[in-house]
């Protein structure tokens, strides 16, 4: 069984608010000096879920990592490679800086039809970046493959995959033909961590890099669908109200009628 898991470079969501910058335009983020994006959280789930199923089928199944971008941190986009992976495929063009959802998918979908078709195409369930989860939708429309989204356990065969579901109040059992196309959402499991030996085989594996023009896309053919016309950061404030009283059972009362003032109980 071959198998594809989408993965993209984001910067790193556990720096503090305070220390993202907007650039001059307002239309893009600048991550703080020194600080190394990471693998997007969700599809390093997915990258799991590949390798369980590539483990379940007795390791006859190949894993292969493909991601679009530019000045990629090989030593980060190296980790699912460590983690267990086959391949990593890279799109790395400098026109790829700034492609919406519909640029991306364009070139995600040059790189995987390039050679046999994939049994199975995984993917993040979302960015940590822009939390769309566009990519995904577009990318099973233009392959014409069965999507099944916000996947929490696959069972894969030969022919066929069968997908509990993430809903509201519970879980779907979805069955669907291969090749198709699941998102992975973080309920599938953590995702494991490299091995010492995993990591030094990373090291020395060498990713396949394309440019767009080594599949055939112009800029121009990835042009934006969508305008991005500004971006500005959230204001957080805070109001905080002290609650007196005597002694802890005379706050206790004053509290309540306070929140019952408010309809909150």
């Amino acid at each position: 069984m071959r198998i594809a898991v989408c993965a993209k470079q984001v910067p790193d969501p556990d720096i503090p608010p305070s220390q993202f910058k907007i650039d001059a335009s307002g239309t893009s983020v600048s991550s703080p000096a020194g600080v190394s994006p990471v693998v997007n959280g969700f599809d390093l789930n997915a990258v799991e879920a590949a390798l369980q199923i590539k483990e379940n089928t007795g390791g006859e199944s190949s894993v292969t990592i493909v991601s679009v971008g530019t000045d990629f941190a090989l030593d980060v986009m190296k980790k699912p490679l460590a983690m267990g992976a086959d391949k990593l495929l890279l799109v790395d063009d400098p026109a790829a800086n700034g492609l919406d959802a519909w640029g991306t998918m364009r070139a995600l979908e040059a790189l995987l039809t390039r050679g046999e078709p994939y049994d199975l195409i995984l993917c993040g369930r979302q960015a940590s970046d822009w939390d769309q989860a566009h990519v995904p939708l577009l990318l099973a429309e233009a392959l014409d493959l069965p999507c099944v989204t916000v996947a929490r356990d696959i069972q894969a065969t030969g022919s066929s995959v069968t997908v509990e579901r993430v809903i509201a109040d519970g879980f779907q059992v979805i069955e669907a033909p291969m090749p198709a196309l699941i998102t992975i959402t973080n309920e599938y499991g953590e995702p494991r961590y490299p091995t010492l030996r995993g990591i030094m085989a990373a090291g020395r594996a060498q990713p396949e890099i394309f440019s767009l023009a080594d599949l055939g896309l112009s800029a121009d053919a990835l042009a934006p669908r969508l305008r991005l016309i500004g971006l500005t950061r959230p204001e957080s404030k805070g109001q905080v109200e002290f609650i007196d009283g005597e002694d802890d059972a005379e706050k206790g009362r004053n509290l309540a009628l306070r929140l019952r003032e408010e309809n909150l109980i």
